[in-house]
């Protein structure tokens, strides 16, 4: 019995397939076995299921985004459920594991490598045109190096225009250093930053916009003065993916050869965990419904106006047909 269940697993590249979407909509980095082990952390401490489990904050911020990640895998990624509760020995369930993560780091590898040749489309279409131009394959005329990738991914609490801040980032000034304590100017809507308003503007840069539509609904869509005209799911459902794509864009734009959670100075992680904590953890019902109105803008960018309601619909229980029929019942 148990070797019939180990020949079906191997036999099979459907984990690897079904691992596909973990980076893109469930987390950065960890690994599929790592957030189970969270969650059988809790069960460990005396959580009954998943429910109680949810009630279970730790002290450690880390765990408690592993966690999350946890039961994000577990609505992207319905495989894993039943691996989680199938009865299946410890081996078989980490061979399955490691095709999960497989298929994961295979699609990150292919987004990254689509959004490379992508964005240097977008970037050569601008007038005027950048100089020197920035190659397809080749990164290392990107980042820093030049003056249009270079003021894209400047942290918006430099001023880029600024000759001698130019020289002094691309020279490691320690007064100038690119890590994740900043964010990114194309993050920013036409890279406006105000110090006195910092969430005015904040995601809504155009080219993020292209780079979300190009891995989520089609690439000729990045091309499409009207937003896509399909019956999808919204941007709330595929807000992982949306900071995923940020993540990714910063990397298409820079010189790195090659994916790696640091960049010099710069922590993808890092990075990655400052943006999920703005859009998961508001501190205030206003920070929430900022993110709502966030949201919202995004949906109707991606898919259109009018499927606002699949983002956000109607309170129909206080709306004018079931307040006449609850008032017919009195």
């Amino acid at each position: 019995m148990r070797q019939n269940k180990l020949i079906k697993i191997q036999s099979s590249e459907s984990n690897a397939y079904y691992g596909r979407p973990i980076r893109r909509l469930v987390c950065l980095t960890e690994r599929v076995e790592d957030l189970v082990a969270e969650f059988n952390r809790r069960i460990g401490l005396g959580a009954v299921n998943e429910s109680d489990a949810d009630t279970m904050d730790s002290d450690d911020p880390d765990e408690n985004r592993r966690y999350r990640s946890f039961k994000k895998l577990m609505v992207w990624c319905p495989s894993a459920r039943k691996l989680l509760q199938s009865s299946a020995e410890h081996e078989i369930l980490a061979f399955a594991y490691n095709k999960l993560n497989e298929g994961s780091d295979g699609a990150r590898g292919d987004d990254s490598a689509s959004l490379k040749c992508a964005v240097t489309d977008w970037l050569m279409e601008r007038t005027p045109t950048p100089n020197p131009t920035i190659h397809r394959q080749d990164k290392s005329g990107r980042g820093f190096y030049n003056d249009v990738t270079g003021g894209l991914l400047c942290p918006v609490d430099y001023d880029w225009s600024n000759p001698t801040v130019r020289a002094s980032i691309r020279d490691y000034h320690p007064d100038f250093r690119i890590t994740a304590c900043s964010w990114p100017s194309f993050l920013y809507e036409d890279k406006c930053y105000d110090p006195q308003n910092p969430t005015n503007g904040l995601f809504k840069g155009k080219l993020l916009i292209k780079a979300f539509k190009r891995v989520f609904t089609s690439p000729t869509s990045t091309y499409e003065e009207q937003p896509a005209d399909l019956a999808a799911r919204s941007v709330r459902n595929k807000n992982s993916g949306e900071r995923r794509t940020r993540r990714d864009l910063r990397f298409a734009l820079s010189s790195a050869g090659s994916w790696r959670i640091v960049d010099d100075e710069f922590n993808h992680q890092e990075f990655y965990d400052n943006i999920v904590d703005y859009l998961e953890l508001p501190p205030s019902p206003e920070a929430e419904k900022e993110v709502d109105d966030l949201l919202l803008w995004w949906n109707q960018k991606v898919f259109g106006r009018k499927f606002v309601s699949d983002y956000r619909p109607q309170h129909a229980n206080k709306m004018s047909v079931a307040m006449t029929l609850a008032r017919r019942r009195i």
